[in-house]
């Protein structure tokens, strides 16, 4: 008989985190197939368990995930985590589980932690309908074209980002998407957990400042909301200075809210000259 593969979310911080049913399956099965070794043997160490661990990472992951397949046919249970949450999740896990479907061994995921979800569960932005884009390129022609395909999408976007891109991808953010509600969601679980809520052009303003450190979320609110959009009694004049108000220059502010109006930048000059000379 095949082994059974076990897919087993881990704490993302906070070790209290970490199931009754995780702790149980790691003791049970015969391999841990993990990130770092390093790291998930000090989960290890906390639970009181010793086990042998693989790794299988990114760089190894399709040559390792033939390897533990292989050895799920011989009939040895394996349990695969990541480093933080839910594997497979923007993390290793998607190869082993689609070789061992294609292998008819039977899989079973053990629920937990994901920085996406307990993230937006405390956004106060709209949980109906999410995207979950991972990473944002690194490249910022890259990152803005990204984020053009995504602008139009009816629901509330989710980003992992690492803190010496997040000044640049929100600025990309708030060129590409406009000055939408945001939320960057720190070092969730740990001791200096944060969330801070507003609105794209608050948030590029602070963290021009600030130098933040640890995991980040980034959640955006979907286009087309009232706080995303000027209301149609509103005038370009009054937007734009809106804007500067926030934090933006007067060219960031004219351009933002030529954006908002449908208009050009050369549109959205003549009509705030139109209205400096009236």
């Amino acid at each position: 008989m095949t082994g059974t593969l076990f897919i087993v979310a881990t704490p993302i911080g906070n070790l209290q985190d970490i199931s009754l049913r995780a702790v149980e399956t790691l003791r049970i099965v015969d391999i841990i197939a993990c990130e770092d070794t390093r790291h998930t043997q000090k989960l290890l160490n906390h639970l009181g368990i010793k086990k042998r661990l693989v790794s299988y990472h990114e760089h190894n992951e399709e040559s390792r995930s033939s390897e533990l397949v292989d050895a799920l046919k011989d009939g040895k249970s394996i349990a695969v985590v990541s480093d933080a949450g839910t594997p497979a999740i923007n993390d290793p896990g998607f190869r082993i589980v689609k070789k061992a479907i294609e292998n008819n061994v039977d899989i079973v995921s053990i629920p937990g932690p994901s920085a996406l979800i307990t993230a937006l569960s405390a956004s106060g932005l709209p949980t109906d309908s999410f995207f979950f884009a991972g990473f944002l390129p690194a490249k910022k022609s890259e990152r803005q074209r990204r984020l053009a395909e995504l602008a139009g999408l009816p629901a509330t976007l989710i980003f992992y980002e690492a803190p010496h891109r997040l000044l640049a991808s929100l600025e990309d953010c708030l060129d590409t998407l406009g000055n939408r509600n945001a939320v960057v969601a720190r070092e969730l679980t740990k001791l200096h957990e944060e969330f801070l809520r507003g609105k794209l052009s608050d948030l590029v303003t602070h963290f021009r400042s600030q130098h933040p450190k640890g995991e980040i979320v980034l959640i955006i609110d979907r286009g087309g909301t009232e706080s995303a959009a000027p209301t149609s009694s509103q005038r370009l004049p009054e937007r734009v200075s809106e804007l500067e108000s926030s934090g933006l220059d007067r060219k960031a502010a004219l351009k933002q809210a030529a954006k908002e109006f449908n208009l050009t930048r050369s549109e959205a000059y003549r009509q705030m000259q139109n209205a400096k000379n009236s």
